[in-house]
């Protein structure tokens, strides 16, 4: 039952990632590439990474996707008009090199001995995560914090700043 779960949202993830690329409207790719990474979410739940479950839902769904959606609807300039696709002449070699990609590695895993191993019982990663953080990496992690509020003062700075 669970290797169904797992299946489904693998295909999941493979549909809405090949919806992102091949739409050509903004909107609908940014609405495929939620669904993408709710499907990548969905998978690092069941390999146990609970923590990352949580980042990729937090960080790529609630933050990075809701900025480009905003900042697609309030750019005036596309509303309502297609992306267009200059990259037509490479069509057929990108298909090719795709196809030739995609077998080599359907090869590479039907003849990979896949050694299955007893479960092992789940440790909870984000205990192991927050002491880590609070202990050998409180140093970096406190320096990525300054830097990134250095860089959102910056932003602000320049977002306010009158032009002339």
């Amino acid at each position: 039952m669970a290797a169904l779960g797992f299946n489904l949202i693998a295909a999941m993830v493979i549909f809405t990632a090949f919806w992102v690329v091949t739409t050509s409207k903004l909107i609908h790719a940014a609405v495929a590439l939620m669904g993408t990474l709710f499907g990548v979410a969905g998978l690092y739940v069941y390999l146990y990474a609970d923590f990352l479950a949580a980042t990729q839902v937090i960080i790529y769904v609630g933050g990075i996707l809701v900025l480009i959606i905003f900042g697609v609807m309030l750019t005036h300039r596309v509303s309502g008009i297609d992306t267009l696709q200059t990259n037509m002449p490479n069509r057929p070699a990108a298909a090719v090199v795709v196809f030739l990609l995609f077998m080599g590695l359907t090869a590479l895993l039907f003849r990979t001995p896949w050694h299955m191993a007893d479960a092992a019982p789940v440790v909870s990663t984000v205990e192991i995560i927050g002491a880590a953080l609070l202990t050998r990496y409180l140093l970096h992690f406190e320096v990525a914090s300054v830097l990134l509020l250095v860089a959102l003062l910056g932003a602000a700075y320049l977002a306010r700043r009158e032009d002339g």
